[in-house]
């Protein structure tokens, strides 16, 4: 089995708690549907977020659905001027044999603009 990193990342229309875990639980349900991955194939999860983002912790979206074995962390994303605003990312680091070619990056909502190369 190899080790792949998978990126990600959803833009929030509001700062709330509840938006918050119900965006950062679509991107991570999605990162392991295009992967055909489980729950126990995550080896960590690294999550940012934009400095406009204070209601919560994404690894906490995680947690609750059932990651807490997983290991996971949160940062803040670098405050660039112009920057997309209310942006949760993810780096998750998975075991599969899929090809790097196959790894499938998720790109949610108005976080498609970051890489539109790899956004589906």
């Amino acid at each position: 089995m190899t080790v792949r990193a998978i990126r990600g990342a959803t833009q929030l229309d509001v700062d709330e708690r509840a938006h918050l875990f119900e965006r950062t639980a679509e991107l991570v349900r999605e990162v392991l549907r295009a992967n055909d991955l489980e729950i126990d194939d995550i080896i960590s999860i690294l999550f940012t977020c934009t400095p406009d983002l204070r209601s919560d912790f994404p690894a906490a979206a995680a947690r609750e659905m059932g990651m807490g074995a997983v290991p996971l962390m949160c940062a803040v994303e670098i405050d660039v001027p112009g920057a997309l605003p209310r942006v949760v990312r993810l780096m998750a680091h998975v075991a599969s044999d899929r090809p790097r070619a196959e790894i499938q990056h998720v790109y949610l909502h108005g976080a498609t603009v970051l890489r539109r190369d790899l956004a589906q």
